[in-house]
């Protein structure tokens, strides 16, 4: 008859080799909630304090349209860490930005008065180029970016106005965050 200690004794060393592997296993797992927000502030990105003081000392030319002015405020924040523009400025961001809605889908509604469908989905397609100035006007760097963001049309004209705007604050926030990647390799190569 087998016994229990005699079968605890027969596999004594897989049981000690798995709770090793499970201890080594989750050693390497954190718990933290799911939803938690960043620190009030801070960013998404991590950067060395050294490349924080460099990028700290951005500021962004005034905006010319809404599309502008979302891309300008994100890049603010990111460069800053939420602190507003520079107080002592080194370098100047000229940012040129556009965009444009796409119709992704016609759907035919059934309606006999117009065969053409409506659309049932967009993309708002943002453009940006920049040149980064040296606080002497000379251009440090240049660099052109383009992001896309899909949203869906509904039927009723104030919830399709309020989607195609939500598209367009999600596009300019997007773009921000690649500028903002895009100066870090920048200003990285600067002395």
């Amino acid at each position: 008859m087998l016994s229990l200690d005699s079968l605890f004794q027969k596999f004594k060393p897989y049981v000690c080799l798995m709770v090793i592997c499970l201890g080594a296993a989750l050693s390497a797992c954190s718990v933290q909630p799911l939803y938690q927000g960043s620190k009030e502030g801070a960013s998404q990105f991590n950067v060395a304090p050294s490349m924080r003081e460099k990028l700290s000392a951005i500021i962004i030319d005034e905006p010319t349209n809404r599309f502008n002015q979302l891309v300008r405020n994100r890049l603010i924040f990111l460069l800053n860490q939420g602190a507003g523009e520079a107080q002592m400025p080194k370098y100047q961001l000229t940012l040129g930005t556009s965009y444009s809605i796409r119709s992704a889908v016609q759907l035919d509604i059934g309606d006999t008065t117009d065969r053409t469908g409506r659309a049932s989905a967009g993309t708002v397609v943002g453009n940006s180029t920049y040149v980064l100035r040296d606080m002497d006007n000379k251009p440090v760097a240049r660099g052109r970016r383009s992001v896309s963001a899909s949203f869906d049309r509904p039927r009723q004209e104030y919830a399709n106005l309020q989607a195609e705007q939500d598209g367009q604050k999600r596009a300019a926030e997007e773009l921000a965050e690649q500028i903002f990647l895009s100066l870090a390799q920048d200003v990285s190569k600067l002395p």
